[in-house]
């Protein structure tokens, strides 16, 4: 089999159709691929939707867990998928059409552990035609990860990537649980660790902003996860940095891109502390941590992925620490009651 393809599944009855339908859809052999379902404690009809599917489809598996997290699932999901090279993406996204043959060709010809390739954002759910032009012309260049790293624009989400599932099981990565953030401590992991990585000219996945989705909730409890998970992302990624540096040869510019998406996580984070129900002290007691950690004041953000005039100025103001403070303390009251 070439392809396991996993879906975590949450409460999304309006949407999963969809997704699945997308690679039903594409120019494959169905025993050349499975989609395995894992169903993370539904509460709606999100799984009666995908048994309507399995029922005219023999490559189309459910597993039920518990309510256990995103980054569970999609383990779960790897723990039992059989095919050659492993896609995840989640149930409220999808694919244009006809795209995963020939990624799977170039994945297969150049012996490749990681293919990347574009995504579109959208709010349209009839997006599927992909531009192939000019895709033979383009050369497929072969890279390490770590030089993927540092020359291209490579991203945190997990579903950019095509996996090889060996290659996963030979460097034992797994997606951190109980967290968000899990994608780009996963996706950094997967790159630091692969030789052959390839950036292939397809625009393949579809992804669909959704109001209310799990990134976008303002749900207080949540949004005050969300700021610690930055937070904690921050810290792994002085590891992962470490990694890079004494990696042979070195790579400046990877180390310098690593940072700068290690203060990334801080400055979005600092954009959530002002919109939500945190405490001063828990804000403090943050910050602090974020200087001890060397991750603040955020000297390395906004060189080359942030460049627009906007974050430059925010960086100054946030950089002063006593101002963001006063911001906060200003903002706050007024913000929480904009964003209820």
């Amino acid at each position: 089999m070439r392809l396991s393809i996993i879906i975590p599944l949450y409460n999304v009855q309006g949407f999963v159709g969809q997704c699945i339908q997308s690679i039903l859809g594409q120019n494959l052999s169905p025993n050349d691929y499975e989609i395995v379902v894992i169903d993370d404690g539904s509460t709606d009809n999100s799984v009666s939707v995908v048994k309507a599917f399995q029922e005219e489809n023999h490559n189309i598996f459910i597993y039920h867990q518990e309510n256990s997290g995103v980054g569970s699932a999609r383990n779960k999901g790897l723990s039992l998928a059989k095919g050659q090279y492993v896609y995840f993406i989640d149930p409220d996204d999808y694919l244009a059409n006809n795209v995963l043959n020939p990624i799977l060709e170039y994945a297969e010809k150049y012996h490749l552990q990681v293919s990347t390739f574009s995504s579109k954002i959208t709010t349209n759910r009839k997006l599927d035609i992909c531009n192939f032009n000019h895709i033979e012309s383009q050369p497929v260049k072969i890279l390490s990860g770590m030089d993927y790293i540092g020359e291209m624009r490579y991203k945190n989400e997990v579903w950019w990537y095509i996996t090889e599932r060996t290659f996963l099981q030979d460097i034992e990565l797994e997606f951190i649980m109980g967290r968000w953030m899990e994608d780009a401590i996963f996706t950094t992991n997967l790159l630091l660790k692969a030789n052959r990585v390839a950036y292939l000219h397809i625009d393949a996945h579809r992804y669909v902003t959704v109001e209310n989705s799990a990134m976008t909730s303002k749900e207080p409890q949540h949004y005050i996860n969300v700021i610690y998970d930055n937070s904690n992302a921050a810290k792994v990624f002085n590891g992962l940095i470490q990694v890079a540096k004494h990696s042979k040869p070195f790579n400046g510019a990877s180390v310098n891109r690593l940072k700068e998406r290690q203060q990334s996580f801080v400055f979005f984070m600092m954009i959530r502390i002002l919109k939500s129900k945190i405490t001063f002290r828990e804000v403090k007691e943050i910050m602090e941590s974020m200087v001890k950690i060397n991750v603040y004041p955020l000297n390395t953000f906004s060189k080359k992925d942030y460049t627009a005039i906007e974050y430059k100025i925010l960086v100054r103001l946030f950089n002063i620490r006593h101002l963001y403070y006063a911001l906060f303390l200003i903002l706050n009251p007024f913000l929480k009651r904009i964003n209820r």
